[in-house]
């Protein structure tokens, strides 16, 4: 009977219908939260950095398509291979984001689960002006930025932004990432901080600093975040 459910939950059929009511879903929060952006000229900002790697952590990811408010925001999402990755991409690509399978950064091990391709297939977005949307933690490591992100903003020359989207109403996971389920009827918040530029000749010590940054920026982000909308006990976890 397991191994009954597992099949049937790794259908396409299956996979499709979770993916589009997940979309739906989201567009739902998305309405139905009232959203506020720090700094409040934030598109303002941005567009002429375009394209750039937004970064976010991961278990605030579920609300992230709704940053493109634009047909020339292009997006593309990297999403894992895994199974579980299956529906999640079929819900971007319905709220209009492209994706990239594969992995993240694995503490450097890019060989793994896609990695090289994956990273290649970033770095070709970037080259044909898309922006890339991409969890900076090491998988299994929440909160602790991998090299992958600045990997990618060394050999693209494109900046780094980091950011947090949040929700008032949420349910936290217990799981290893703190993934929060978004929940509709509630206030929302958009926090970017300063963008990260990583030189092209960085070496390891630039790298390893430019690295903490990024993890001092997302940290202060959804920290920021979870204040404007009133739930500053949230950025814990």
């Amino acid at each position: 009977m397991k191994r009954f459910f597992r099949d049937l939950l790794r259908s396409s059929w299956v996979q499709r219908a979770l993916g589009v009511l997940a979309a739906e879903y989201l567009r739902l929060v998305w309405l139905t939260n009232r959203f506020s952006y720090d700094p409040a000229n934030v598109y303002d900002i941005v567009e002429p950095s375009q394209p750039a790697i937004f970064a976010f952590w991961h278990g605030q990811h579920f609300m992230t398509p709704f940053i493109k408010t634009k047909e020339s925001h292009r997006a593309k999402v990297l999403i894992s291979r895994h199974r579980d990755g299956e529906f999640n991409a079929i819900a971007a690509e319905r709220l209009g984001i492209g994706t990239i399978r594969g992995s993240g950064d694995h503490g450097g091990a890019f060989h793994r689960k896609g990695g090289v391709g994956a990273f290649r297939e970033m770095l070709q977005a970037l080259e044909d002006k898309w922006n890339v949307a991409t969890t900076a933690d090491v998988p299994k490591r929440a909160r602790v930025v991998g090299l992958g992100v600045i990997m990618l903003a060394r050999e693209s020359g494109r900046p780094i932004l980091p950011f947090a989207m949040v929700t008032s109403r949420f349910i936290r996971l217990r799981n290893g990432d703190s993934s929060t389920i978004n929940l509709p009827f509630g206030r929302g918040a958009v926090v970017g901080i300063d963008a990260v530029f990583v030189p092209p000749d960085a070496d390891a010590e630039t790298m390893e600093k430019l690295r903490l940054q990024v993890e001092d920026y997302l940290n202060e982000a959804t920290r920021r975040a979870y204040a404007v909308v009133g739930r500053p006990e949230g950025a814990l976890g």
